[in-house]
């Protein structure tokens, strides 16, 4: 489902990611742990196409991503929620949901409504 093989990249000089490969199967879930500083938030920011790798491909759904646009890569399905850093502070619970919304299809707003629904159910006020 999700493949990085041999993914490295750089901030300037400095190379943050070396050689990176990781496979990620449909129904799994990975964890990556590693010190401060050990590259798992550029890992992550090089998936979403914010940071472009100097090497090695990404590939989503056995199609390649690292030389996407973030949008295209967000419209596939891929997003990244930052932690604790509040990137909406000043808008309710409601409105950072609706944030996260994205173009779908034809019944955008229907569908909308049906995940807000589920996401009511499982986290009730």
């Amino acid at each position: 489902m999700l493949k990085l093989k041999e993914v490295s990249t750089f901030y300037d000089k400095v190379q943050a990611l070396k050689g990176i490969s990781l496979d990620v199967n449909d129904g799994e879930i990975v964890s990556v742990i590693g010190a401060n500083g050990a590259g798992k938030s550029t890992m992550l920011l090089t998936i979403m196409g914010l940071l472009r790798p100097s090497s090695g491909s990404i590939e989503f759904l056995k199609q390649r991503i690292d030389r996407m646009e973030t949008e295209d890569i967000v419209l596939m399905g891929i997003s990244l929620v930052p932690e604790g850093r509040r990137i909406f502070p000043g808008l309710t619970v409601l409105e950072n949901l609706e944030m996260g919304a994205v173009p779908r299809g034809k019944n955008i707003k229907e569908e909308i409504d049906k995940d807000m629904e589920e996401i009511f159910r499982l986290f009730p006020a």
